[in-house]
């Protein structure tokens, strides 16, 4: 029987837990940062706007930027640990250059790891213009 069966199992396509590789994980950190970093601000200069005008405190706003924080680092961390969960599936070494689609899902797991750790970083950067600046001044 030269024919493989439809029945009989490809065991490189089996050994992957996905059929087909998609990059929205990938992409996933940088975007909840750029969300973060967006609402974050828009929060800042809503309330120094309309709420308490140009001279009032950020006390509250500070208060929600943190819960945006905490919230996003949260999400962030959850993506990070599902591409190290990619990067560590079967027993391959790094580096993850051969041309095999268990090669890629790790490299994409590699990669999405190495995004979550920038976009943590990032959020923690946006965090501290909250804490130094206490007024809309």
């Amino acid at each position: 029987m030269a024919q493989r069966m439809e029945s009989e199992p490809d065991s490189e396509s089996e050994a992957l837990p996905e059929r087909r590789e998609t990059l929205w994980l990938l992409a996933l950190s940088p975007m909840l940062w750029m969300l973060y970093f967006l609402v974050s601000y828009a929060t800042a200069a809503i309330w120094c706007a309309k709420v308490v005008g140009r001279d009032g405190s950020l006390e509250g706003a500070r208060i929600a930027i943190g819960v945006y924080t905490l919230l996003t680092l949260v999400s962030i961390g959850i993506v990070t640990w599902r591409g190290f969960r990619k990067h560590s599936f079967g027993t391959a070494t790094v580096p993850h250059d051969f041309d095999t689609p268990a090669d890629r899902h790790r490299f994409l797991g590699f990669a999405t790891v190495l995004l979550g750790g920038l976009s943590v970083v990032a959020t923690l950067y946006v965090a501290l213009a909250i804490v130094f600046i206490g007024s809309c001044t």
